[in-house]
């Protein structure tokens, strides 16, 4: 059982648990016949842009697994999934709206040059930071100032409509007990 489906299993098991306490109900995962609310799904996905760039792609590695209905996706890739198959391929496309939504003005925060390396002070070059809360956040140099740097802490891909090539290789639907 891979990682993901651990943890999606865990996830599930702490939803049975009534204030805290033990778990007032077994759950157990038996293969779901297709994609609704709460299925453990697992996909293969190929990710391009709307020139035909792959922006990401897990063919070949370990498929993306994720708990439908639980936003663990960007929500127009869920709902395009709904009710497919084991075995079944999509293409699906979100736009920017259902995806990483529009880029937003005030995302962008200037900020003083020596707080970003000599080396990545040239607009386009992405940054790696951690939020208040430990979450590994994207950052983008948009422009470089004599003093100072434009930063740019929309996701990379908002405002840009995704195109997922997706194959289901696995549904399993959780049941207590």
């Amino acid at each position: 059982m891979s990682g993901a489906v651990l943890a999606a299993l865990f996830f599930l098991s702490s939803l049975a648990r009534v204030g805290g306490g033990p778990a007032s109900q077994a759950i157990t995962l038996k293969p779901g016949s297709n994609i609704q609310e709460g299925s453990i799904v697992s996909i293969e996905y190929t990710l391009t842009d709307d020139t035909g760039k792959v922006l990401d792609t897990n063919v070949g590695k370990e498929p993306l697994t994720f708990i439908q209905g639980a936003g663990q996706i960007v929500k127009g890739l869920e709902q395009g999934l709904a009710g497919l198959k084991v075995g079944d391929q999509k293409k699906v496309k979100v736009k920017p709206e259902d995806g990483y939504g529009m880029p937003n003005e005030k995302a962008f925060q200037e900020v003083p040059r020596e707080l970003i390396p000599a080396d990545a002070q040239k607009a386009g070059v992405m940054l790696m930071s951690k939020s208040q809360d430990g979450r590994t956040v994207p950052i983008r140099v948009h422009e470089v100032k004599e003093k100072t740097v434009v930063v740019d802490f929309n996701h990379p891909l908002a405002g840009k409509t995704l195109n997922f090539d997706v194959k289901i290789k696995d549904i399993k639907a959780a049941e207590t007990r």
